[in-house]
């Protein structure tokens, strides 16, 4: 496994995936790391075919062998991976609730119209959770990003040159409770709190929007008399971790000191972080911290 330091420097050590032998099926949405994945597997030794999202992944995933499918193709779903005698499966990257006009109907789709209809109603816990049993129940293992790559999940420990103060210590602790709160409603797995106040807390927008909406509320001036705050990321409880980890970026920094916060502290081991060299980068730029708290689940 890579040696994370508190700067950007490159890992020691190549990536190395774990658990899968190949060949790897990756259903991929938004970001960039499906593509990590597959570079970290191909470098390893371990076949990866990329089955992209139209509208959603990256063009950077056609440097590997790949299918790009719309929404509702089920059946172009499972010939690409049984034609790549892909069994093991990582589903990664964002994505959006399509609307009916993006969506085309295949004759695997018709076969499992029952399964498609049940996605309409319920949280995304609901959904993904759903998604997993339906992969499993046709023969595939389904992996989380992190099981395949750990250097991918955040460590314990400061990951930046800064470090949390006690006031930034005690606004993360309020904020995580707000977040473990907010989670057994399936309503979002982030929040911003500073100095004892909730800033604000992560809905259907995702973490982005909800730190422009902080940034907002400091251009406005009415974020006079608090502190710089912080950001937390955490999985609900319950929460089907292969398919919906919690992930941050160099976006979540860039957004982060935008909002005029003072860091990022996340669940340790249970959120991704994508591209962790500029990640890393970033936050000291702009002197950020990022920390990862120790947890064990809902009641940490």
């Amino acid at each position: 496994m890579s040696q994370r330091r508190a700067d950007d420097s490159e890992p020691t050590t190549p990536l190395k995936t774990t658990k899968v032998a190949g060949p790897l099926g990756i259903i991929a949405g938004r970001g960039s790391l499906p593509a990590f994945i597959a570079d970290a597997a191909s470098a390893d030794g371990v076949p990866v075919h990329i089955i992209g999202i139209q509208g959603e992944a990256e063009p950077d995933i056609e440097r590997f062998p790949h299918t790009w499918i719309k929404w509702g193709e089920v059946g172009r779903v499972f010939s690409a991976l049984e034609k790549n005698g892909c069994n093991d499966l990582v589903i990664i990257g964002g994505v959006s609730r399509p609307s009916l006009k993006n969506v085309r109907i295949d004759v695997g789709a018709l076969k499992t119209l029952p399964f498609l209809l049940s996605l309409r109603k319920g949280g995304d816990d609901h959904i993904l959770s759903r998604i997993v049993r339906f992969f499993e129940q046709k023969g595939y293992r389904v992996h989380g990003a992190g099981d395949v790559l750990p250097e991918l999940l955040v460590p314990e420990g400061p990951l930046t040159r800064r470090t949390p103060s006690a006031e930034d210590e005690a606004d993360m602790a309020l904020a995580f409770k707000v977040v473990r709160t907010l989670g057994t409603l399936d309503i979002g797995q982030a929040a911003v709190v500073s100095n004892g106040y909730v800033l604000a807390v992560e809905a259907a927008e995702g973490t982005d929007a909800m730190l422009e909406r902080c940034a907002e509320i400091k251009r406005r001036g009415r974020s006079h008399g608090m502190g710089r705050g912080v950001l937390v990321k955490a999985p609900k409880p319950g929460q089907e971790e292969r398919v919906d980890m919690p992930t941050i970026g160099p976006e979540t920094m860039v957004k982060a000191a935008e909002a005029g916060l003072a860091g990022v502290a996340v669940a340790a081991q249970h959120v991704l972080i994508a591209e962790y060299n500029r990640t890393i980068k970033i936050a000291n730029e702009r002197k950020l911290f990022l920390y990862g708290v120790p947890w064990s689940g809902p009641d940490a």
